[in-house]
């Protein structure tokens, strides 16, 4: 996909919109993911967009260390996402970003494989985040149908459990619904 970087750009302003609206009480309420509530899902937007500035800057899982574990986000959440999300889109729009390697624990992969799982993953999460803080949750159809292109045809990740174990839906399913499904997701 060739404008994979315009989309995972798109993708992180939509996330914004979700996170802009995310209350300091609403942080700590559980996500539809058991385990993590608000925060520490958003956490975890927050540090995989800096984990894919270093990664797509050409440094390795070694050079990074620990420097991004823990909770990132300190007593701004927003202006954390922001600042991570600006370092994230600019990496892959850098020249040749999206044909470097990226050296990703299930990699070494080109950026533009990466720009796609973190496009996924922005935005499946600004979902995930919209539906625990009852939000809109309606995603823009133009990522939606471009996230099913990036993913569809990668059968290994999607079995591998990254997403969540596949949901059916009926095959007259609109897309939105298709995608949130093929994540594990129900609509």
């Amino acid at each position: 996909m060739t404008d994979i970087a315009h989309h995972h750009r798109r993708a992180l302003d939509e996330t914004r919109k979700i996170v802009a609206g995310i209350t300091p009480e609403q942080l700590s309420q559980p996500t539809l993911d058991g385990d993590w509530n608000v925060r520490a899902l958003l956490n975890h937007v927050v540090t995989g967009n800096w984990w894919a500035a270093e990664l797509g800057a050409g440094r390795t899982i070694a050079d990074v260390g620990d420097r991004l574990d823990g909770d990132i986000l300190g007593d701004d959440p927003l202006a954390a996402y922001d600042d991570s999300a600006r370092a994230a889109a600019e990496v892959f729009e850098a020249p040749g970003a999206l044909d470097a390697p990226c050296a990703v624990s299930y990699g070494p992969v080109p950026g533009s494989v990466f720009a796609g799982h973190r496009f996924t993953d922005v935005l499946i999460h600004g979902w995930d985040l919209a539906k625990s803080t009852n939000q809109d949750s309606t995603l823009d159809p133009e990522l939606v149908d471009a996230c099913i292109a990036v993913m569809e045809p990668q059968t290994a990740l999607l079995n591998s459990g990254a997403f969540g174990t596949r949901v059916e839906v009926s095959d007259d399913a609109d897309a939105q619904t298709r995608l949130l499904g093929l994540l594990g997701r129900r609509a």
